[in-house]
Protein backbone atom coordinates (compact mmCIF):
# COMPACT_ATOMS: atom_id res chain seq x y z
CA UNK A 1 0.00 0.00 0.00
CA UNK A 2 1.56 3.29 -1.15
CA UNK A 3 1.95 5.98 1.51
CA UNK A 4 -0.63 8.95 1.69
CA UNK A 5 0.76 11.68 0.39
CA UNK A 6 -3.26 13.68 -0.86
CA UNK A 7 -1.59 16.84 1.09
CA UNK A 8 0.21 17.21 -2.55
CA UNK A 9 -3.90 18.05 -3.72
CA UNK A 10 -4.42 20.98 -1.91
CA UNK A 11 -4.67 23.71 -5.12
CA UNK A 12 -2.06 26.89 -4.99
CA UNK A 13 0.47 24.72 -2.29
CA UNK A 14 3.73 22.90 -2.72
CA UNK A 15 4.61 20.90 0.58
CA UNK A 16 8.23 20.67 1.33
CA UNK A 17 8.35 16.99 2.24
CA UNK A 18 11.47 14.64 1.95
CA UNK A 19 11.13 14.55 -2.03
CA UNK A 20 10.99 18.34 -2.07
CA UNK A 21 13.60 18.52 0.24
CA UNK A 22 16.17 16.20 -2.06
CA UNK A 23 15.32 18.04 -4.81
CA UNK A 24 15.90 21.32 -3.63
CA UNK A 25 18.71 20.23 -1.34
CA UNK A 26 21.52 22.10 -3.00
CA UNK A 27 19.09 25.17 -3.49
CA UNK A 28 18.22 25.85 -0.41
CA UNK A 29 21.95 25.12 0.86
CA UNK A 30 22.61 28.19 -1.56
CA UNK A 31 20.07 30.37 0.15
CA UNK A 32 21.82 29.29 3.37
CA UNK A 33 25.21 30.73 2.34
CA UNK A 34 24.03 34.38 2.27
CA UNK A 35 23.78 34.46 5.89
CA UNK A 36 26.94 36.29 5.88
CA UNK A 37 27.40 39.63 4.86
CA UNK A 38 30.36 38.54 2.81
CA UNK A 39 28.36 36.15 1.07
CA UNK A 40 25.75 38.40 0.07
CA UNK A 41 28.03 40.99 -1.20
CA UNK A 42 29.69 38.38 -3.45
CA UNK A 43 26.08 37.32 -5.01
CA UNK A 44 25.21 40.65 -5.56
CA UNK A 45 28.56 41.61 -7.25
CA UNK A 46 27.63 38.70 -9.72
CA UNK A 47 24.31 36.51 -9.48
CA UNK A 48 24.91 34.31 -12.25
CA UNK A 49 28.98 33.56 -11.14
CA UNK A 50 27.88 32.82 -7.54
CA UNK A 51 25.12 30.51 -8.85
CA UNK A 52 27.51 28.69 -10.67
CA UNK A 53 29.80 28.03 -8.26
CA UNK A 54 27.20 25.88 -6.69
CA UNK A 55 25.83 22.36 -7.99
CA UNK A 56 22.60 23.85 -9.08
CA UNK A 57 20.16 22.49 -11.91
CA UNK A 58 19.83 25.24 -14.66
CA UNK A 59 16.03 25.40 -14.03
CA UNK A 60 16.81 26.48 -10.53
CA UNK A 61 19.88 29.41 -11.62
CA UNK A 62 16.59 30.26 -14.38
CA UNK A 63 13.98 30.50 -11.43
CA UNK A 64 15.98 32.72 -9.05
CA UNK A 65 17.82 35.07 -11.95
CA UNK A 66 14.33 35.48 -13.39
CA UNK A 67 13.07 36.15 -9.31
CA UNK A 68 10.16 33.27 -10.59
CA UNK A 69 9.59 31.87 -6.82
CA UNK A 70 6.43 29.66 -7.86
CA UNK A 71 9.37 27.77 -10.28
CA UNK A 72 12.41 27.80 -7.54
CA UNK A 73 9.49 26.06 -5.13
CA UNK A 74 8.72 23.79 -7.74
CA UNK A 75 12.18 23.32 -7.75
CA UNK A 76 12.11 21.90 -4.57
CA UNK A 77 12.74 25.31 -3.00
CA UNK A 78 11.49 25.71 0.65
CA UNK A 79 10.11 29.49 1.44
CA UNK A 80 12.27 29.53 5.10
CA UNK A 81 15.07 29.44 2.85
CA UNK A 82 14.30 31.39 -0.05
CA UNK A 83 13.65 33.91 2.05
CA UNK A 84 16.95 34.42 3.11
CA UNK A 85 17.58 35.06 -1.07
CA UNK A 86 14.60 37.96 -1.15
CA UNK A 87 16.09 39.46 1.67
CA UNK A 88 19.56 39.61 -0.07
CA UNK A 89 18.13 41.51 -2.66
CA UNK A 90 16.00 43.45 -0.59
CA UNK A 91 12.79 41.87 -1.36
CA UNK A 92 10.32 42.00 1.84
CA UNK A 93 8.08 38.78 2.26
CA UNK A 94 4.74 40.87 1.01
CA UNK A 95 6.62 41.29 -2.10
CA UNK A 96 7.95 37.60 -2.49
CA UNK A 97 4.25 36.34 -1.98
CA UNK A 98 2.65 38.53 -4.07
CA UNK A 99 4.83 37.74 -7.04
CA UNK A 100 3.76 34.25 -6.17
CA UNK A 101 0.07 35.21 -6.17
CA UNK A 102 0.49 38.02 -9.02
CA UNK A 103 -0.31 40.58 -7.47
CA UNK A 104 1.92 43.69 -6.83
CA UNK A 105 2.96 44.31 -3.21
CA UNK A 106 0.59 46.93 -2.58
CA UNK A 107 -2.01 44.52 -4.16
CA UNK A 108 -1.06 41.81 -1.61
CA UNK A 109 -0.90 43.97 1.40
CA UNK A 110 -4.51 45.23 0.67
CA UNK A 111 -5.24 41.79 0.56
CA UNK A 112 -3.55 40.75 3.40
CA UNK A 113 -5.56 44.29 5.36
CA UNK A 114 -8.94 42.95 3.97
CA UNK A 115 -8.75 39.67 5.76
CA UNK A 116 -6.50 37.86 3.49
CA UNK A 117 -7.48 35.20 1.30
CA UNK A 118 -10.50 32.90 2.19
CA UNK A 119 -10.56 29.19 2.38
CA UNK A 120 -13.64 29.10 0.41
CA UNK A 121 -13.08 28.27 -3.45
CA UNK A 122 -9.21 27.26 -2.11
CA UNK A 123 -10.35 23.89 -0.80
CA UNK A 124 -9.11 20.13 -3.54
CA UNK A 125 -11.92 20.16 -5.62
CA UNK A 126 -13.63 16.82 -4.69
CA UNK A 127 -13.24 14.73 -7.79
CA UNK A 128 -9.63 15.25 -7.80
CA UNK A 129 -9.85 13.95 -3.93
CA UNK A 130 -11.99 10.99 -5.30
CA UNK A 131 -10.02 9.95 -8.51
CA UNK A 132 -6.72 10.07 -6.07
CA UNK A 133 -8.38 7.88 -3.89
CA UNK A 134 -9.45 5.45 -7.00
CA UNK A 135 -7.53 2.14 -7.16
CA UNK A 136 -4.45 2.82 -8.86
CA UNK A 137 -2.40 0.47 -11.28
CA UNK A 138 -0.90 -2.09 -9.52
CA UNK A 139 3.45 -1.31 -8.77
CA UNK A 140 5.60 -3.87 -10.62
CA UNK A 141 6.01 -5.23 -6.97
CA UNK A 142 7.17 -4.55 -3.18
CA UNK A 143 10.32 -4.02 -1.42
CA UNK A 144 10.94 -7.33 1.30
CA UNK A 145 13.60 -7.71 4.07
CA UNK A 146 15.47 -10.89 2.95
CA UNK A 147 17.21 -11.41 6.60
CA UNK A 148 19.22 -9.18 9.31
CA UNK A 149 22.94 -9.36 10.23
CA UNK A 150 23.87 -8.62 13.98
CA UNK A 151 27.66 -8.01 14.36
CA UNK A 152 29.88 -6.08 16.33
CA UNK A 153 31.56 -2.30 14.84
CA UNK A 154 34.81 -3.18 17.37
CA UNK A 155 36.91 -0.21 15.28
CA UNK A 156 40.09 -2.33 16.08
CA UNK A 157 38.65 -5.12 13.75
CA UNK A 158 38.83 -2.55 11.16
CA UNK A 159 42.24 -1.26 11.95
CA UNK A 160 43.62 -4.73 11.91
CA UNK A 161 41.83 -5.44 8.05
CA UNK A 162 43.13 -1.75 6.69
CA UNK A 163 46.94 -3.04 8.45
CA UNK A 164 46.92 -6.51 6.54
CA UNK A 165 47.04 -7.85 10.06
CA UNK A 166 44.08 -11.01 9.77
CA UNK A 167 46.22 -13.45 9.56
CA UNK A 168 47.83 -12.62 13.07
CA UNK A 169 47.26 -15.12 15.37
CA UNK A 170 45.27 -12.66 17.82
CA UNK A 171 42.92 -11.74 15.09
CA UNK A 172 42.49 -14.79 12.92
CA UNK A 173 40.04 -16.82 15.22
CA UNK A 174 38.23 -13.39 14.91
CA UNK A 175 37.56 -13.52 11.19
CA UNK A 176 37.61 -17.19 10.44
CA UNK A 177 34.00 -16.50 12.37
CA UNK A 178 33.66 -14.48 9.55
CA UNK A 179 34.20 -16.73 6.77
CA UNK A 180 31.18 -18.11 6.23
CA UNK A 181 29.64 -14.85 6.73
CA UNK A 182 31.11 -13.37 3.46
CA UNK A 183 30.17 -16.38 1.59
CA UNK A 184 26.46 -15.74 2.48
CA UNK A 185 26.85 -11.83 1.91
CA UNK A 186 27.59 -13.01 -1.79
CA UNK A 187 25.09 -15.31 -2.08
CA UNK A 188 22.24 -13.58 -0.75
CA UNK A 189 23.40 -9.83 -1.76
CA UNK A 190 20.47 -7.46 -1.00
CA UNK A 191 19.97 -4.62 -3.11
CA UNK A 192 19.73 -2.20 -0.03
CA UNK A 193 21.31 -2.59 3.75
CA UNK A 194 19.79 -0.99 6.59
CA UNK A 195 22.56 0.09 9.08
CA UNK A 196 21.68 0.92 12.34
CA UNK A 197 24.82 1.84 14.41
CA UNK A 198 25.42 4.45 16.47
CA UNK A 199 27.90 7.33 15.90
CA UNK A 200 31.34 7.67 18.45
CA UNK A 201 31.35 11.77 18.85
CA UNK A 202 32.12 11.48 14.70
CA UNK A 203 29.58 13.03 12.87
CA UNK A 204 27.46 14.23 16.38
CA UNK A 205 29.13 16.51 18.80
CA UNK A 206 27.68 17.65 21.95
CA UNK A 207 26.15 20.32 19.89
CA UNK A 208 23.44 17.67 18.64
CA UNK A 209 22.47 15.10 20.11
CA UNK A 210 19.60 13.51 17.98
CA UNK A 211 18.00 10.33 19.09
CA UNK A 212 17.00 8.69 15.95
CA UNK A 213 19.02 9.48 12.44
CA UNK A 214 17.87 8.69 8.92
CA UNK A 215 20.49 9.06 6.56
CA UNK A 216 18.13 10.54 3.56
CA UNK A 217 21.32 11.52 1.42
CA UNK A 218 22.47 10.32 -1.54
CA UNK A 219 26.53 9.72 -0.43
CA UNK A 220 28.21 9.51 2.94
CA UNK A 221 31.91 9.39 2.94
CA UNK A 222 34.14 7.71 5.55
CA UNK A 223 34.70 9.79 8.39
CA UNK A 224 38.48 11.59 9.79
CA UNK A 225 38.35 10.14 13.52
CA UNK A 226 41.55 11.14 14.27
CA UNK A 227 43.48 9.21 12.80
CA UNK A 228 42.77 9.63 8.78
CA UNK A 229 39.52 7.86 7.36
CA UNK A 230 40.09 4.51 6.91
CA UNK A 231 40.52 3.47 3.46
CA UNK A 232 37.40 2.03 2.47
CA UNK A 233 34.91 3.01 -0.34
CA UNK A 234 32.39 5.95 0.34
CA UNK A 235 28.79 4.69 0.42
CA UNK A 236 26.06 5.15 -1.88
CA UNK A 237 23.07 5.99 -0.29
CA UNK A 238 19.29 5.59 -1.95
CA UNK A 239 17.37 8.61 -1.51
CA UNK A 240 14.30 7.65 -2.66
CA UNK A 241 14.11 4.27 -0.13
CA UNK A 242 15.17 6.70 2.18
CA UNK A 243 12.51 9.56 1.71
CA UNK A 244 9.69 6.71 1.94
CA UNK A 245 10.87 5.11 4.88
CA UNK A 246 11.33 8.95 6.61
CA UNK A 247 7.82 9.07 5.54
CA UNK A 248 6.20 5.85 6.52
CA UNK A 249 8.24 5.89 10.54
CA UNK A 250 7.28 9.57 11.02
CA UNK A 251 3.46 8.95 10.04
CA UNK A 252 4.27 6.24 12.43
CA UNK A 253 5.37 8.52 15.54
CA UNK A 254 8.91 7.71 15.21
CA UNK A 255 10.50 11.11 14.91
CA UNK A 256 13.73 11.00 13.28
CA UNK A 257 16.04 13.14 12.30
CA UNK A 258 16.81 13.38 8.82
CA UNK A 259 20.50 14.11 7.33
CA UNK A 260 21.12 14.73 3.69
CA UNK A 261 25.27 14.79 4.88
CA UNK A 262 27.47 13.37 7.09
CA UNK A 263 30.14 11.23 7.38
CA UNK A 264 30.01 7.67 9.16
CA UNK A 265 33.00 6.04 11.63
CA UNK A 266 33.61 2.46 12.53
CA UNK A 267 30.06 2.05 13.69
CA UNK A 268 29.14 1.90 10.42
CA UNK A 269 32.29 0.66 8.12
CA UNK A 270 33.88 -2.33 9.89
CA UNK A 271 30.48 -4.29 9.71
CA UNK A 272 30.83 -3.55 6.04
CA UNK A 273 34.15 -5.09 5.67
CA UNK A 274 33.11 -8.22 7.95
CA UNK A 275 30.44 -8.89 5.43
CA UNK A 276 31.54 -7.75 2.22
CA UNK A 277 35.80 -7.71 2.77
CA UNK A 278 38.60 -5.62 0.79
CA UNK A 279 36.41 -4.57 -2.13
CA UNK A 280 36.53 -1.25 -4.53
CA UNK A 281 33.18 -0.81 -3.61
CA UNK A 282 30.43 -2.09 -1.33
CA UNK A 283 27.93 -4.10 -3.54
CA UNK A 284 25.11 -2.33 -2.70
CA UNK A 285 23.90 0.59 -1.90
CA UNK A 286 23.47 1.32 2.11
CA UNK A 287 20.99 3.63 4.16
CA UNK A 288 22.49 4.41 7.55
CA UNK A 289 20.35 4.54 10.88
CA UNK A 290 22.15 5.97 13.56
CA UNK A 291 20.75 5.60 17.18
CA UNK A 292 22.23 7.57 19.75
CA UNK A 293 23.81 5.54 22.87
CA UNK A 294 26.29 7.99 23.99
CA UNK A 295 24.02 10.33 25.88
CA UNK A 296 21.40 9.30 28.31
CA UNK A 297 19.28 8.96 27.84
CA UNK A 298 19.13 6.47 25.30
CA UNK A 299 16.09 4.96 23.99
CA UNK A 300 14.74 1.73 25.31
CA UNK A 301 14.55 -1.31 23.63
CA UNK A 302 11.06 -1.92 23.75
CA UNK A 303 11.25 1.54 21.48
CA UNK A 304 14.15 -0.12 19.33
CA UNK A 305 11.85 -2.75 18.81
CA UNK A 306 8.80 -1.18 18.01
CA UNK A 307 10.83 0.50 15.82
CA UNK A 308 12.44 -2.37 13.88
CA UNK A 309 8.50 -3.28 13.16
CA UNK A 310 7.69 0.32 12.10
CA UNK A 311 11.05 -0.28 9.67
CA UNK A 312 9.56 -3.68 8.68
CA UNK A 313 5.58 -2.16 7.11
CA UNK A 314 7.50 0.74 6.26
CA UNK A 315 10.02 -1.37 3.39
CA UNK A 316 7.24 -3.96 2.58
CA UNK A 317 5.12 -0.20 0.99
CA UNK A 318 7.54 0.62 -1.26
CA UNK A 319 6.89 -0.11 -4.24
CA UNK A 320 9.71 -1.02 -5.86
CA UNK A 321 11.16 -5.21 -6.10
CA UNK A 322 14.00 -4.46 -3.76
CA UNK A 323 15.97 -6.55 -1.47
CA UNK A 324 16.54 -5.26 1.62
CA UNK A 325 18.47 -6.57 4.70
CA UNK A 326 18.88 -5.05 8.60
CA UNK A 327 21.72 -4.84 10.12
CA UNK A 328 22.04 -4.72 13.83
CA UNK A 329 25.43 -3.28 14.86
CA UNK A 330 27.38 -2.67 18.10
CA UNK A 331 28.33 -4.66 21.24
CA UNK A 332 28.40 -7.38 22.74
CA UNK A 333 29.73 -7.07 26.65
CA UNK A 334 32.36 -4.13 26.60
CA UNK A 335 32.89 -1.12 29.05
CA UNK A 336 35.45 1.54 27.66
CA UNK A 337 35.24 3.46 31.02
CA UNK A 338 36.38 3.75 34.66
CA UNK A 339 37.83 0.76 37.19
CA UNK A 340 35.48 -1.62 35.77
CA UNK A 341 37.07 -0.76 32.07
CA UNK A 342 37.50 -3.75 30.09
CA UNK A 343 34.26 -6.06 31.59
CA UNK A 344 33.04 -9.35 29.44
CA UNK A 345 30.16 -11.69 30.99
CA UNK A 346 30.15 -14.29 28.24
CA UNK A 347 27.23 -15.47 30.14
CA UNK A 348 25.21 -13.18 29.54
CA UNK A 349 26.53 -12.28 26.19
CA UNK A 350 25.31 -16.11 25.20
CA UNK A 351 22.03 -15.40 26.72
CA UNK A 352 20.97 -11.78 24.79
CA UNK A 353 21.85 -13.99 21.76
CA UNK A 354 19.62 -16.90 22.26
CA UNK A 355 16.65 -14.70 23.80
CA UNK A 356 17.06 -12.06 20.74
CA UNK A 357 16.29 -15.66 18.21
CA UNK A 358 13.35 -17.13 20.74
CA UNK A 359 12.24 -14.22 23.06
CA UNK A 360 13.26 -11.01 20.94
CA UNK A 361 9.92 -9.26 22.64
CA UNK A 362 10.86 -10.64 25.82
CA UNK A 363 14.26 -9.26 25.72
CA UNK A 364 13.42 -6.04 24.75
CA UNK A 365 11.55 -5.47 28.01
CA UNK A 366 15.15 -5.60 29.79
CA UNK A 367 16.24 -2.13 31.34
CA UNK A 368 19.17 -0.87 31.07
CA UNK A 369 19.97 -1.02 34.24
CA UNK A 370 20.79 -4.59 33.19
CA UNK A 371 22.94 -3.95 30.14
CA UNK A 372 25.08 -1.39 32.51
CA UNK A 373 25.35 -3.53 35.40
CA UNK A 374 26.10 -6.95 33.42
CA UNK A 375 27.33 -5.81 29.87
CA UNK A 376 29.27 -2.51 30.63
CA UNK A 377 28.22 0.66 29.90
CA UNK A 378 29.26 0.31 26.05
CA UNK A 379 26.86 -3.07 25.89
CA UNK A 380 24.07 -0.26 25.60
CA UNK A 381 24.73 -0.28 22.48
CA UNK A 382 23.02 -3.72 22.18
CA UNK A 383 19.77 -2.27 21.95
CA UNK A 384 20.33 -1.37 18.46
CA UNK A 385 20.42 -5.01 17.61
CA UNK A 386 16.71 -4.65 18.35
CA UNK A 387 15.99 -2.79 15.53
CA UNK A 388 16.66 -5.58 13.37
CA UNK A 389 15.27 -8.09 15.26
CA UNK A 390 12.11 -6.26 15.08
CA UNK A 391 12.06 -6.25 11.61
CA UNK A 392 11.90 -10.04 11.31
CA UNK A 393 8.47 -11.47 9.52
CA UNK A 394 8.04 -14.35 12.07
CA UNK A 395 6.84 -11.62 14.92
CA UNK A 396 3.89 -11.02 12.73
CA UNK A 397 3.47 -14.63 11.90
CA UNK A 398 3.47 -13.58 8.39
CA UNK A 399 7.14 -15.52 7.54
CA UNK A 400 9.53 -17.83 9.83
CA UNK A 401 13.38 -17.04 10.26
CA UNK A 402 16.21 -19.16 10.36
CA UNK A 403 19.51 -19.06 11.73
CA UNK A 404 22.27 -19.04 9.41
CA UNK A 405 25.23 -17.83 11.90
CA UNK A 406 26.31 -17.63 14.84
CA UNK A 407 29.68 -16.47 16.39
CA UNK A 408 31.14 -15.50 19.67
CA UNK A 409 34.48 -14.28 20.33
CA UNK A 410 36.65 -12.76 23.43
CA UNK A 411 38.19 -10.21 22.98
CA UNK A 412 39.02 -7.96 19.95
CA UNK A 413 40.73 -5.28 21.96
CA UNK A 414 38.49 -4.48 24.79
CA UNK A 415 35.58 -5.89 23.81
CA UNK A 416 33.32 -9.42 23.29
CA UNK A 417 32.39 -10.03 19.22
CA UNK A 418 29.16 -11.54 18.85
CA UNK A 419 27.49 -12.42 15.26
CA UNK A 420 24.65 -13.52 13.87
CA UNK A 421 22.87 -13.94 10.29
CA UNK A 422 19.31 -14.54 10.20
CA UNK A 423 17.26 -15.29 6.88
CA UNK A 424 13.68 -14.48 6.69
CA UNK A 425 11.46 -16.72 4.94
CA UNK A 426 7.85 -15.06 4.44
CA UNK A 427 5.43 -17.40 3.59
CA UNK A 428 3.53 -17.53 0.40
CA UNK A 429 0.46 -15.33 0.41
CA UNK A 430 -2.43 -17.62 0.16
CA UNK A 431 -4.76 -16.93 -2.73
CA UNK A 432 -8.01 -14.63 -1.79
CA UNK A 433 -11.19 -17.50 -1.68
CA UNK A 434 -12.76 -18.32 -4.92
CA UNK A 435 -9.63 -17.62 -6.77
CA UNK A 436 -8.53 -21.13 -8.36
Amino acid sequence: MSLDRTYRLVPGTTIFDTEQSAKGYHLNQFCMSLMTAENRALYLADERAYLDAWPLREEQKRALLERDLNAAVREGGNIYFLAKWGATLGFSFQRMAGSMTGMTEQEYRDMMAGGGRPVEGNRIDHAVLEAAYADAAPPDGHAVITGAVFTSHVPAIGAAMDHHKTEEPYWRPVFEGYAFSRRWARENLPDVVLLVYNDHATAFDQSLVPTFVLGTGAAYPAADEGYGPRPVPGIEGDPDLAAHLAHSLITDDFDLTLVNEMTVDHGLTVPLSLMFGDVEEWPCKVIPLHVNVVQYPVPSGARCFALGRALRKAVQSYDKPLKVQVWGTGGMSHQLQGPRAGLINRQWDNAFLDRLVADPAGLSRVPHLEYVEEAGSEGIELIMWLIARGAMSDLDGSGEIEVRHRFYHVPASNTAVGHLILEDHPRAQEPAEGVN
